[in-house]
């Protein structure tokens, strides 16, 4: 290859020894150019310093030096099982050595050479179980890395690939961060750094390269988060609304409740918003009972005193009717008018309404999808608020936006977001967070039973259902396998139809129905029609069922902590003391932790946080709707401190005039371009 077209964005199959089938099996690392393999970072690294057997722990992994003072040999003990013994002096101490299915090594153990084991101590024993030879040049290092592999591809190669890809295109790594912050934050270049992290000559060395290389990651996408956004203020201008003041402070305090602190500060942040001249694109999150439908009235009010008409979605008919009875009677006092659209619609109502909404009669629409279709035309459309923004996907936000001219835009969720992923995946966008309950709210109890108590469960149960009350229960998803989810929960029926059938009414709801199933099986339970309700996690988000005062949860651990935490704020909706009933028989340390974690505390934010740090970042939202950005080599809970340093730099350098120049920053912009594709990372 010439040095005109020798570049680090080559294809791997320009390194030796690389042909059509490694070619293959480095694709499955998803390593297809030099800067791919070089940027396949170690996940740890194995110290292989010589150690000291008298200060070694039972099953630790040390590195033995010593002579060989007894010829190998090899014994089968199994069909294709096999085992290479020998012996070695280390420190005048005589210590057996063991490596399973390896007798290839026979070869290269000769009586009388000096050797370095790396293997597992057995401190009872006073052996080694051997996990490796080490003698060639690469392996001598003290501190070797250890690199996700593939059955295709072995460690050895990998480490022999980039060893000959450092020597080879070192020169040409790019240097992406500009030359103020490497010397702010003393941070190693591009191509040392890189250099280091897969051939450090200590902990402390891979330390400060790995730092580099975290806060270099952090901050390019950070700084295409921030670009968007800035992109987004300049384009979309917006609207710009001079809301009544005088008129939003009585309509607050006509409220039958006092405002916690946390909403009034929500309640400022989207004001300043809307009276700014660029569409608002603001995510409020707030945990179950916080409040968000009463942030989400006082944005709908400012905007009808500034003249402008707002549209409210949600995702299912249930949700869109419980939104328009409680804005209904928030503004019974108001001349504002509000009108439901959804599925249902009578076709004589629904024509009434769209011709009403093109003539500026309604002022706030609530409703479903309904809302975006192509005749439903807005007079002047000033905000768009969408409730469970999850459950909808990037084209129909997009055909909502689109309706009027630049509207504001909130969306909503009642997921508790961790800071971490708030600042990652939701960049391109500001975020009010409702972080205070309203007093009085009572506190859901939890408990965690074993599934041999059972009986005391259904004892509990009886007691709340002769108090008129209803109850919850729910069963996971068994193997991702909605045939087995659907076996599980019909058996989970039968058996409470069983036990209470006789003097109450038991429905069961289950993710192969039919939507509008689900929404009248959801009816019924909210008009108490239904006493116990059996399903699986497709309850709705956000349903208010204040007589429901008890949910066990079945097989708990299978669950993660956000979604018991979101499954349990399914009650203590009324003025009833609420229980939540955990049965679970966790066979891992860590499925008992969550449960513990379950009965100490009813704070999501706490409870999200917990989350991430035990199922990591991609299981929070579930594995179609997480949006959250996978990193090389950074860790959003490990590395948040790094995180909220590189965002913050890359917001100053967004908005300085510098950045702005065509010439300056070439090479970092080069890897932060944006595309509108990537402006959406929601979904």
């Amino acid at each position: 290859m010439n040095n005109q077209t020798k570049t680090i964005y080559n294809s791997v199959k320009n390194l030796p020894n690389v042909g059509e089938k490694r070619l293959e099996a480095l694709a499955e690392l998803e390593i297809f150019t030099i800067y791919d393999l070089l940027r396949h970072f170690p996940f740890r690294y194995e110290d292989l310093t010589v150690k000291d057997i008298t200060e070694v722990e039972d099953k630790e992994k040390i590195v033995l030096i010593g002579e060989v003072v007894a010829s190998p040999v090899v014994s089968y003990y199994a069909p294709k099982k096999n085992r290479l013994s020998f012996r070695i002096v280390s420190d005048k101490v005589v210590i057996p050595i063991t490596f399973f299915n390896q007798h290839f090594l026979k070869n290269q153990i000769n009586t009388g050479e000096t050797i370095r084991v790396f293997g597992r101590w057995d401190s009872q024993k006073r052996s080694l179980q051997g996990i490796k030879l080490l003698s060639s040049d690469i392996e001598k290092k003290d501190y070797e890395p250890v690199y996700h592999t593939t059955k295709r591809i072995k460690q050895k190669t990998l480490v022999k690939l980039i060893d000959s890809a450092l020597k080879d295109y070192y020169s040409l790594i790019p240097e992406i961060m500009p030359d103020f912050l490497v010397t702010k934050f003393k941070l190693l270049s591009n191509a040392r750094s890189i250099q280091i992290i897969h051939f450090p000559n200590s902990e402390k060395e891979s330390l400060i390269a790995r730092r580099s290389l975290i806060f270099q990651e952090f901050f390019v996408y950070q700084l295409k988060m921030q670009e968007w956004k800035e992109k987004n203020k300049r384009v979309n201008h917006g609207i710009k609304k001079e809301y009544d003041l005088p008129k939003i402070k009585e309509f607050l305090s006509t409220l039958p409740f006092e405002l916690t602190g946390a909403q009034k500060r929500v309640i400022n942040e989207i004001a300043k918003d809307l009276k700014l001249p660029q569409q608002m694109y603001r995510l409020l999150q707030g945990d179950v009972g916080s409040g968000k439908t009463v942030v989400a009235a006082t944005a709908l009010f400012s905007t009808w005193t500034a003249g402008y008409q707002s549209a409210f979605m949600a995702p299912t008919e249930i949700l869109a009717e419980q939104h328009m009875k409680n804005l209904s009677e928030l503004f019974q006092s108001n001349d504002l008018t509000i009108e439901l659209l959804t599925g249902s619609t009578k076709a004589k109502d629904r024509k009434r309404i769209l011709t009403d909404l093109k003539t500026g009669k309604i002022d706030v629409l609530i409703g479903t999808h309904a809302l975006i279709q192509k005749d439903v035309e807005y007079h002047s459309l000033g905000l768009v608020i969408t409730d469970e923004q999850h459950r909808f996907g990037v084209n129909q936000r997009k055909v909502l936006r689109e309706k009027g001219v630049h509207p504001d835009v909130l969306f909503m969720t009642a997921t508790p977001i961790p800071r971490t992923l708030a600042i990652s995946a939701f960049g391109d966008m500001d975020i009010s967070t409702l972080d205070e309950m309203p007093s009085g709210r009572k506190p859901v109890k939890t408990y965690w039973l074993k599934n041999s108590q059972v009986e005391q469960v259904d004892t509990f149960t009886k007691k709340q259902l002769k108090n008129n009350s209803q109850v919850y229960v729910i069963n996971p998803l068994i193997d991702e396998s909605e045939n087995m989810d659907l076996q599980n929960a019909v058996e989970t029926y039968e058996s409470y139809r069983n036990k209470f059938g006789k003097e109450y009414e038991i429905g069961l709801l289950h993710g192969k129905l039919p939507s509008k199933d689900k929404e009248e099986i959801m009816r019924a339970f909210k008009q108490n029609k239904i006493q116990i309700l059996v399903s699986t996690t497709v309850i709705e988000v956000g349903v208010d069922v204040p007589n429901a005062t008890l949910m066990i949860i079945n097989d708990a651990d299978r669950f993660g902590l956000a979604q018991l935490h979101q499954l349990r704020g399914r009650v203590g909706r009324g003025k009833k003391e609420s229980t939540c009933i955990l049965l679970a028989n966790p066979k891992t340390e860590n499925g008992k932790i969550r449960m513990q974690i379950m009965t100490e505390t009813n704070d999501g934010f706490l409870l999200s946080e917990k989350d991430l740090e035990l199922r990591g970042q991609g299981d929070i939202f579930g594995k179609q709707q997480s949006g959250v950005p996978q990193f090389k080599i950074g860790d959003l809970v490990e590395d948040f401190n790094i995180l909220q340093v590189a965002r913050e730099e890359a917001i100053k350098l967004i908005r300085s005039k510098e950045f702005q120049q065509e010439d300056s920053f070439v090479e970092l912009k080069k890897h932060s371009q944006i595309s509108m594709d990537d402006s959406i990372v929601l979904d």
